[in-house]
């Protein structure tokens, strides 16, 4: 994929997600989201991040993070449970990072040296009462990111549509060993990220930066924008 068709089509992705942001009723910002709202099942979602703009593809925000879920086979998970696990709690202003990849990369950018922070799942109480303060200043940083979701309740599963959105918008935004397009500021947080798939990629994503997409999925897209 040449960066010419790769920049005409970043166009046609970010004129799809404005007919999806009308459609939708505007952004969103976590902190100011609860689980009464009218949340789709299931679906796909693209976080922004304020001082992260477009410079080559048009004007206005530039996405830095695809995410979804229910990728497994009679998964349960809904598309609200999967964001209030970026989210955190509500009440103690923490989280669980070890529960959210999103949470886990945002904090190796806020503190790179924190002794416990990339352990696995088994950790005793006492670290987890160690990372309290990381948790939070997680928490803050994604709630303050505005947001869209576009709806797609299809089966869960590996072969999901959801899936194949999300790895395409993904190959297709990130600039991970490619002609850079919509570069990262200079300030972007996750410069200061552990993963060099985030820092070359510019996207909070660990996974599927490095591959390419297909351009057909922005047919799919649009579909799906227009079927709201």
């Amino acid at each position: 994929m040449t960066s010419a068709h790769r920049l005409k089509d970043l166009i046609m992705f970010y004129e799809t997600l404005e007919r999806l942001e009308v459609k939708i009723g505007g952004r969103k910002l976590l902190m100011d989201c609860n689980g009464r709202m009218a949340w789709p099942k299931r679906g796909v979602y693209f976080f922004m991040e304020n001082g992260e703009v477009r410079t080559d593809s048009g004007t206005g925000p530039r996405i830095v993070r695809i995410g979804t879920h229910a990728l497994n086979t009679n998964s349960n998970a809904t598309m609200w449970k999967r964001l209030l696990q970026h989210k955190g709690s509500q009440k103690s202003g923490g989280g669980n990072h070890r529960k959210s990849v999103f949470r886990l990369i945002v904090g190796t950018a806020r503190d790179k040296n924190h002794p416990t922070w990339e352990l696995k799942k088994s950790v005793d109480i006492k670290i987890r009462h160690s990372e309290i303060s990381l948790e939070k200043t997680v928490s803050q940083t994604i709630r303050s990111m505005p947001f869209l979701w576009l709806p797609v309740d299809d089966t869960p599963g590996p072969g999901s549509l959801r899936k194949y959105i999300e790895i395409n918008s993904i190959g297709l935004l990130s600039n991970f060993k490619k002609n850079q397009i919509d570069s990262p500021s200079s300030t972007w947080l996750g410069n200061a990220c552990t993963r060099e798939h985030v820092r070359l990629s510019g996207l909070w994503n660990k996974n599927h930066v490095s591959e390419n997409y297909d351009p057909d999925f922005l047919s799919k897209l649009n579909h799906l924008v227009n079927d709201i």
